[in-house]
């Protein structure tokens, strides 16, 4: 059986943070994987995309639009 802390270090982003800040107050946090740019907003993956700046534009988007 897996224990607490396994399965909370297994939900963290995966590969180098290269975007780490607050979009209206929601944390938004990209890394660079081996497939591209992954998103993670509020701690739920949103998607991989092949540019740094298309990730950023798009996790401010999705960020105003629930909001």
């Amino acid at each position: 059986m897996k224990t607490f802390q396994e399965i909370r270090e297994a939900k963290k982003p995966q590969g180098k943070v290269v975007f780490n800040k607050k979009i209206d107050k929601v944390p938004v946090v990209i890394t660079k994987g081996t497939k591209g740019f992954d998103v993670h907003i509020d701690g739920d993956f949103l998607d991989t995309f092949k540019s740094q700046k298309e990730a950023e534009k798009t996790a401010q988007t999705v960020v105003k639009e629930l909001r």
